[in-house]
This record gives structure tokens, C-alpha cells and sequence, in this order.
């Protein structure tokens, strides 16, 4: 009996913790998050043309909204206000069919006034949209 109680006391119990099911469930919430995080991106809807060599054509029926410098709006040349720009959109929006809406933005506009008239073309219902910019710069570094 004495023989028992010495190994017992030679034995010394290891007191770990066990990090395999930690390790585990860090790696499944990875998972999840690498693929949930492409779906938490917000981006308004626009069909926006392919970048091209050459200018797209323009047609007759197209409507050009040019945005000043200085923040101002021309609807073909007209300068317009916010409330008459959007009664312009909803016009545009009901007639079949659909005009294009060329926007001619100053490069020094900043983003915020160019995604308020894209908010507002969206809300009205326009889907044809097309940012115009100066070919000469293309090239420019």
C-alpha cells in the first residue's frame, strides 16, 4: 500500500486547456465574415457604359445636366434648381422611350453634389446614365 501512494504521488496531472475547439470556432467565424463582407457594401445602382477608344454616340434625345463648379445646375443649358431638376427627372423617367441622361460634371465638383443628382435620377427612375468627361485628358498622368 505504500508502494500505491508513491506513484500516485509521482504521477502529476496536467492541468491544460484544451485550445483545439477555441481554434475551431475562430476559424468558422473567419469564414463567415470573409464571405459576409462583400454583401455588407452599399452602392447605388447604375448602368454606367463600358470605357471605350472612342466616344459613344449621342443621341437627339439624350439630356445633357451639366454641374458647375460652383455647384449650379443646367438642364440643356438652362440653369435649374434642386425641386426643378427633379420635376425634369420624373418627366424624363415617363417617356417611351427613355432618354439617356448625359452628365457633364466640373472636375473640381465635390463627389457629395454629383451622388445627390445620381440619387435623385435614381429616385425619379431614370436607368440610361452616362458621365461625359474630356477624351483629351485620357492620357494624362
Amino acid at each position: 500500500m505504500v508502494g500505491q501512494g508513491m506513484s500516485r504521488s509521482r504521477r502529476q496531472l496536467r492541468q491544460e486547456i484544451n485550445l483545439v475547439p477555441f481554434i475551431d470556432v475562430l476559424l468558422v467565424l473567419l469564414v463567415i465574415f470573409i464571405v459576409a463582407a462583400p454583401l455588407l457594401t452599399h452602392a447605388v445602382k447604375i448602368s454606367l457604359p463600358k470605357a471605350a477608344s472612342h466616344p459613344a454616340p449621342s443621341d437627339r434625345d439624350d439630356v445633357a445636366l451639366g454641374i458647375r463648379a460652383d455647384g449650379s445646375l443646367l438642364w440643356n443649358g438652362t440653369q435649374v434648381d434642386t425641386a426643378a431638376l427633379f420635376e425634369h427627372l420624373k418627366a424624363e423617367a415617363r417617356r417611351d422611350p427613355q432618354p439617356g441622361l448625359r452628365i457633364h460634371a466640373d472636375a473640381k465638383i465635390p463627389y457629395e453634389v454629383v451622388a445627390r443628382v445620381l440619387a435623385a435620377a435614381a429616385r425619379a427612375g431614370l436607368v440610361k446614365i452616362a458621365f461625359i468627361s474630356d477624351p483629351r485628358l485620357a492620357h494624362a498622368p
